[in-house]
């Protein structure tokens, strides 16, 4: 069994838009729900001043991740104007495809930054 992928991103919320972020959100999580039972986690966050938003997900593997990348990549478009995405952080075992396209949406989303962080020690417990 693959080690699964933890999928970390941050997001600058743009000014008068949070009304619009929290709509986004809850369509795109809806939107994942409904499309990707293979996904273990799928959470958006706000911090308290509600200016910054992370999401946070985690996939059994990196085909799951490239799913993903397939069915939401029209709806990833949606945020452009809502927010600045400053970084995206992986932790795990990605394939390369995965990674080039974590790169575009970065730059397409605000510029941000994509991290690759390997296990170096550890384990995960299966669920049932």
């Amino acid at each position: 069994m693959a080690d699964p992928l933890y999928y970390v991103d941050q997001s600058d919320v743009r000014e008068g838009k949070l009304a619009d972020v929290r709509a986004a959100m809850s369509d795109l999580a809806d939107f994942v729900r409904a499309r990707e039972p293979q996904l273990i986690a799928y959470r958006f966050y706000l911090d308290e001043t509600a200016s910054t938003m992370t999401l946070v997900a985690v996939h059994p593997d990196s085909a799951s991740l490239e799913l993903h990348m397939d069915i939401g990549g029209d709806k990833f478009r949606g945020f452009a104007e809502l927010i600045r995405m400053r970084s995206i952080d992986l932790y795990g075992r990605p394939s390369e495809a995965a990674v080039e396209r974590l790169r575009a949406k970065a730059e397409m989303l605000g510029g941000a930054t994509v991290t690759v962080h390997t296990a170096q020690a550890g384990f995960s417990r299966p669920t049932t």
